[in-house]
């Protein structure tokens, strides 16, 4: 094995996958940026992830060729950086790469001065080119330094600007919140949706849980039978698509295609727990019991495959595996029939697999066209002998796939991932009372709130018993939002207070007080060329999107009226780019409908509060928040005055803890719900 470089005493696996590359690669900190300035070297800042197929390419071409190598560290002191672990800087350099008007993604190259500003970048480059503009940018740094420095200055100078005068925020003064700005948004976004394949227009296709929780919210309070058309039609052409894990459970980051045919084979943690909360809601809000079945077998996919015995989950599967693409989620025709035998046409039909194969190579990715009982009624087949069989092939088909060579698994464990994954596993639970699930939420909570808070500030990443890097907005705000869910199917007030001192931590340490939005970064982290804020919601909803409705709950749970004001100041500012721009602010969109309709706190007391609970989450009430206290308690202010009345289980609908007349059924419960 090749003499390892500075990355070996890192625990990123990103890092590590680079550790033994002939290029002397360091990690972003003080010894590689001091060497920068020391020796008046550019720096080449690449930066990647663990389960990024093209960074893998590029690895293979430049990174472990020898020739290539030489070039870099004659020239550069190379820093390798995890965009998982330092989101931030990822974050700063991409908006570069943008503000220089080029594309982004990952692998992203790029050039910087010795002081960290960028003047040049770009994300793959084949080996070829890639030594071309290492050349040409060593040369312009020689001869043409004054220019690069002024450029430079120019992109830190655009990096620095304010986000809200960047986007007029806060141009309207809002005096009220209005269901009809909901209405134009939906206008808006319904332009984009593909109502041939599901999602929205174009490929590739992302699953964009954000856009769907929007929709679903947006069906349910304004009746829309369109909405919840396409919300319906995509979700059920994602689960059937190749992008679904047909034999495994979960879902791929993306499909190549239009059609959500063909996946990019990774797996993230991230995209799982979001699509597991969606689906969930959406068996709640249509009964399609499709849905239920997707997000069983996406949490069983997860509890398998990514999750340790503490039930913390790791990040990422790669989409590779023995240095091919998809190798291990592809089935020749042969291998099919070898394994499910000489009766598998039916199974074989229905997941369309072929002996010429559908995909690259002879091999079949497995998708559906329909639902069994469709094809069973098409094909003339008895639906219940036939549904076994199916069942039955997935059983073998999974078992045979565990003999084959996993993929590389990302495993350390980031805090607001693990989040997302928790809230999905307790949206989960108030679906479908499977009391597995609220243990391994339950033990989850264990690890935020004890591995990576040390009783002052949350951690990013956690890996070899060590949590490190100070934890981003993203990671409080996905903390907080993971205990307020777990503290509506538990009643553990230990939770709720936790979510409240970090709301606390989040106003003092990330608030900016003059634009009414949060930082990304902490006040007391390392200090970059920029301070940003995370604006838009992407893959991962924004931050500051999830803070507004944190701050909402917070503030009717624990009767602070700072944190409403914040959360109203901060829609506030938003609100006039909802209309124009939702597929960018779609769970800003689901955070208004919080105040554009009415918000209700119930409150269950009583021998058989649980029950009623149960009963009420079997209706998806999405401005709701439903507690089950089993006997009289005063601890939360929320509970305080809400005693059992003619000693029957008693229910209080409230909107900010004033509440209305005590009422002991669900359905006079939810006839209150709708006045």
């Amino acid at each position: 094995m090749p003499k390892a470089n500075k990355l070996i005493r890192e625990s990123s696996p990103y890092l590590l996958q680079h550790a033994h590359n002939p290029v002397d690669w360091q990690a972003w900190g003080e010894e590689a940026l001091n060497q920068a300035k020391k020796e008046d070297k550019p720096i080449l800042l690449s930066i990647g992830y663990a389960a990024c197929h093209w960074c893998h390419v590029m690895e293979h071409e430049s990174f472990e060729d020898e020739e290539v190598a030489k070039v870099m560290n004659e020239n550069y002191v190379c820093i390798k950086l995890d965009r998982e672990e330092r989101p931030d800087i990822d974050q700063i350099y991409m908006d570069a790469i943008q503000n220089m008007g080029l594309n982004g993604g990952w692998p992203l190259n790029i050039f910087l001065m010795p002081n960290q500003k960028p003047f040049y970048g770009g994300t793959y480059f084949p080996k070829n080119k890639w030594l071309e503009i290492l050349d040409k940018v060593a040369m312009a740094f020689q001869s043409s330094r004054s220019q690069l420095d002024e450029s430079a200055d120019k992109f830190a100078q655009a990096l620095n600007a304010p986000d809200g005068e960047k986007l007029n925020l806060g141009a309207l003064e809002a005096e009220k919140f209005e269901p009809r700005i909901l209405s134009e948004a939906y206008q808006k976004l319904s332009s984009f949706i593909d109502w041939d394949n599901g999602g929205t227009l174009g490929a590739p296709k992302f699953p964009m849980p954000v856009i769907w929780k929007f929709l679903l919210k947006y069906a349910f309070h304004s009746q829309n039978p369109e909405a919840k058309k396409a919300l319906e039609f995509t979700l059920t052409s994602m689960a059937d698509g190749g992008i679904y894990d047909q034999v495994g459970g979960g879902f791929a980051r993306y499909s190549v295609d239009a059609e959500w045919f063909a996946p990019h084979f990774e797996k993230m943690l991230y995209d799982n727990g979001q699509l597991i909360s969606l689906y969930a809601d959406a068996f709640r809000f249509t009964k399609n019991p499709y849905f239920k079945e997707i997000f069983e077998d996406s949490i069983r996919f997860s509890v398998r495959e990514i999750m340790d015995s503490y039930c913390r989950f790791y990040s990422a599967l790669d989409a590779d595996s023995e240095g091919e693409e998809g190798k291990f989620y592809t089935w020749t025709y042969s291998e099919l029939k070898k394994i499910l035998g000489e009766d598998s046409a039916p199974v074989l039909k229905f997941y369309n697999a072929s002996e010429k194969g559908n995909w690259e190579n002879g091999s079949n990715i497995l998708f559906r066209h329909s639902s069994i009982e469709d094809f069973c009624k098409a094909e003339k087949l008895d639906p219940d002998k036939y549904e076994g069989q199916f069942d039955s092939a997935k059983d073998q088909l999974l078992q045979a796939r565990e003999e084959r060579v996993r993929p590389a698994m990302d495993d350390k464990i980031l805090t607001g991932w693990n989040a997302l994954q928790m809230k999905g596993i307790c949206d989960a639970y108030k679906a479908h009372q499977d009391e597995k699930y609220k243990a391994i939420a339950q033990d989850n909570f264990v690890f935020l709130s004890e591995f990576v808070w040390d009783g002052n500030h949350l951690f990013r990443s956690f890996k070899n018993d060590q949590a490190k890097i100070k934890a981003y907005l993203e990671d409080y705000a996905l903390t907080i939002q993971a205990s307020l869910t777990l503290f509506e199917i538990t009643a553990d007030s230990n939770v709720l207070d936790f979510a409240e001192t970090l709301a606390n931590y989040t106003i003092q340490n990330f608030y900016d007080d003059k634009e009414k939005l949060f930082f990304y970064t902490d006040k007391s982290s390392e200090e970059l060329i920029a301070r940003k804020k995370e604006i838009f919601d992407n893959v991962i909803p924004s931050s500051n999107s999830v803070m507004i409705e944190n701050l909402h709950w917070l503030g009717i749970l624990k009767g602070n009226s700072s944190f409403t004001e914040i959360s109203e100041q901060m829609l506030k500012q938003i609100q006039h780019l909802l209309a124009r721009e939702p597929k960018f602010l779609a769970n800003y969109a689901s955070a208004y409908a919080l105040k554009a309709y009415r918000s209700y706190d119930i409150v269950i007391v009583g021998k058989k509060a649980k029950e009623l609970q149960k009963e009420l989450w079997s209706h998806y009430l999405p401005n709701t928040f439903i507690m089950a206290i089993p006997e009289e308690s005063d601890k939360q202010l929320v509970w305080k005055g809400k005693e059992i009345i003619n000693t029957k289980t008693t229910i209080y609908v409230c909107e900010n803890n004033a509440c209305q007349q005590p009422v002991y059924t669900v359905e006079d419960a939810l006839a209150q719900l709708q006045k």
